[in-house]
C-alpha cells in the first residue's frame, strides 16, 4: 500500500514546524452532472521555511500530532 501524495498551495506558515496546504480538486455531481470544486486544507510537517503561495508536494506519513499526518516532500517547480 503506497502513501497518498498531493500537490497544493501553502496558505499559512504561522506555526513553528507546520504549514497549511490547500488541495484543490473537482468532481462531477452524480445526479446533476455539474462540476463541483472541492478544497481541502491539510496540515503538513516541515523543517524548511515555505512562504504563503508556494506550491509544494506533501505525502502521507505517521501522525506527528493530533492534526498533522502529512510531511512536505519539497517545492514544486513549474
Amino acid at each position: 500500500m503506497s502513501a497518498k501524495k498531493f500537490v497544493g498551495q501553502v496558505v499559512s506558515n504561522s506555526m513553528v514546524s507546520t504549514v497549511v496546504v490547500s488541495i484543490d480538486a473537482s468532481r462531477r455531481h452524480p445526479i446533476y452532472k455539474k462540476m463541483i470544486k472541492l478544497t481541502k486544507k491539510l496540515k503538513a510537517h516541515t523543517t524548511d521555511k515555505y512562504q504563503v503561495g508556494d506550491v509544494v508536494e506533501i505525502v502521507e506519513t505517521r501522525p506527528f500530532s493530533k492534526q498533522v499526518a502529512f510531511k512536505v516532500v519539497g517545492k514544486v517547480t513549474k
